[in-house]
């Protein structure tokens, strides 16, 4: 689908969708994949008393691919969603991730599920005010 664009200079021509993609898009999933399997790996690490193995770099790039392909298919077709529910997926996948990443520091179910509730509640409010700025 095309869509017709104007210049500052009163120009207009038509532009694709697919020129309309940054590549921020594919840049912040990945930055946020990788950022929070290195986490996932070192918090595991610690609490091994320093030995790396591989099970936690197993964890770790498991948590990256996950995180980063459910960040981009977010991204990418979450446009399609009103800016509540895409708030609220957004939340709910921050607050998945903090949640996982608080049990694997040691931290009791209740706790995890607390403190990722607590932070998806902010990456919601946080994108709501966002997507309401903008749109």
């Amino acid at each position: 689908m095309a869509t017709q664009t104007v210049t500052p200079g009163g120009r207009q021509h038509r532009r694709s969708d697919r020129e309309h993609r940054s590549p921020m898009g594919f840049v912040l999933p990945a930055l946020l994949a990788v950022t929070a399997g290195v986490w996932a790996a070192s918090v595991l690490r610690f609490q091994d008393d320093g030995i790396a193995t591989g099970g936690q770099w197993l964890v770790g790039i498991i948590l990256a691919i996950v995180l980063g392909a459910l960040a981009f298919a977010l991204g990418r077709y979450g446009k399609a969603l009103p800016r509540e529910a895409r708030a609220a997926a957004w939340g709910a996948l921050g607050g998945a991730a903090i949640g996982f990443m608080t049990s694997l520091a040691g931290g009791s179910v209740l706790r995890a599920a607390a403190i990722g509730l607590a932070c998806g509640a902010g990456v919601a409010v946080a994108t709501f005010y966002a997507f309401y700025v903008r749109e």
